[in-house]
């Protein structure tokens, strides 16, 4: 799943591909929001991106299962 995340006072926008349903990073910002604490995503790959949960502007939740273009797509 395709997770766009906005960050204050920034232009660009931070793109993460996880493998977390949209429910468990639902969850996961509002259990960071409300503990005042970081927010964490862990993309495909296993790396993980760690945002101070107040500096979050937005999370736009793209399709769980959204079709691949390319090659790679097979």
């Amino acid at each position: 799943m395709e997770i766009k995340i906005g960050i204050q006072h920034v232009n660009r926008e931070i793109v993460v591909d996880s493998a977390q349903g949209s429910a468990d990073v639902e969850q996961a910002f509002t259990d960071a929001v409300s503990s005042d604490g970081v927010f964490t995503v862990t993309d495909v790959h296993g790396r993980r991106v760690m945002i101070p949960a107040v500096k979050v502007a937005y999370l736009d939740l793209g399709e769980e299962n959204a079709r691949r273009v390319g090659f790679g797509a097979v």
